[in-house]
């Protein structure tokens, strides 16, 4: 049976938390590593030759719609990726990705390329205006990009660290410095997104991965701020905002600042308890622990019936898992899980 409401009037209209005829239902990491189509295209080129390649870029961000019917695609590319049009290398390998030179002072701060830095990335844009004319309206397009202090965190640390010491150490003893970094990465996201928005996105989504393992503090002085300013840089293009920060149960009263449309939650936290804290001011992206899609397909069809029947009733709700999509996950589970959402959310 063909649904009853068009995929991109349902997507924006729950962003907006007006009403829809069921949640929709996209996964983040969608298209990745789980897909034995894209570790074919995977085996012939390195990621970053594949974020730098429209036509790619294009076939693997379809892959989920063709594969498991998700109600949204997301454009295949890399939070990472501004930081290159600034002038660092960025790169991948088994341990993840590298961020060379890794900034540490204030001279390699005001090194950074500012101006001119989102045109150093227009083969994203390119891959937006290709995977649009590709879709021909199937579903909505999401892009996105990291959160100033995601990228921050990146920088200094010159790729991914679990303690993140040297962050650590500018927070306490140059927090300027970091200050004039995030002010350098908000106007360069913003120029980035507004890019993606012309070239035709249909919602934005910014990632603060590592915002949650600041304090609320910390977090208030150095992701807010930086976060909102990109917000209310593109607020003018109507295109829904929707904001992720992993890990972020003891941020909630600072989060309900943002002026975005959507907070996406993950798993530790219920639904109702987020939906009760704001004040039903805000659109709910989530919940379901990306864990439970290792699992046998009874207990991936209970996740999604928990996670909507703890949303409850009301418009309001995209949903989605409480993070990425793991390697280890096939791709009939996460079919499964699609299914399950489309036909419950429906109920």
């Amino acid at each position: 049976m063909t649904d009853p409401m068009d995929p991109t009037e349902r997507f924006l209209r729950a962003c907006r938390r007006q009403p829809v005829d069921r949640p929709p239902i996209w996964i983040m990491r969608q298209a990745g590593r789980y897909m034995p189509s894209y570790q074919a295209i995977r085996d012939k080129v390195s990621f970053m030759e594949l974020c730098r390649s429209p036509e790619l870029c294009t076939e693997v961000t379809l892959m989920p719609i063709d594969q498991i019917g998700v109600d949204a695609a997301i454009l295949f590319s890399d939070i990472l990726i501004p930081l290159e049009g600034m002038g660092l290398d960025v790169s991948f390998d088994d341990r993840g990705p590298r961020v060379s030179p890794p900034l540490r002072t204030a001279a390699e701060v005001d090194g950074l390329r500012v101006d001119g830095a989102d045109e150093e990335v227009a083969y994203v844009y390119e891959a937006v205006r290709q995977i649009k004319t590709a879709l021909s309206g199937r579903v909505p397009l999401l892009g996105f990009a990291g959160a100033p202090l995601t990228l921050a965190i990146y920088a200094i640390e010159g790729g991914s660290s679990r303690n993140r010491h040297s962050v650590r150490k500018m927070v306490y003893e140059a927090p300027e410095v970091l200050e004039r970094l995030l002010d350098k990465l908000a106007t360069v996201v913003t120029r980035y997104l507004r890019h993606q928005i012309d070239a035709g996105v249909d919602v934005v989504q910014i990632f603060d991965t590592w915002g949650g393992t600041m304090s609320l503090a910390d977090w208030r002085r150095f992701s807010l701020p930086y976060t909102a300013r990109i917000m209310e840089g593109i607020k003018d293009t109507g295109v829904p905002i929707v904001h992720y920060a992993l890990d972020s149960a003891h941020l909630t009263e600072g989060l309900v600042e943002l002026p975005c449309d959507v907070l996406s939650v993950d798993w530790r936290q219920p639904l109702s308890l987020i939906r009760e804290q704001t004040g039903g001011r805000f659109a709910l992206q989530g919940n379901v622990e990306p864990g439970v899609l290792t699992c046998a397909d009874e207990h991936i069809y209970a996740a999604a019936k928990a996670c909507l029947d703890d949303y409850g009733d009301g418009p309001g709700h995209i949903f989605n898992l409480g993070h990425g999509i793991t390697p280890d996950v096939s791709v009939a589970a996460a079919k499964a899980l699609v299914d399950a959402a489309k036909e419950l959310g429906a109920r």
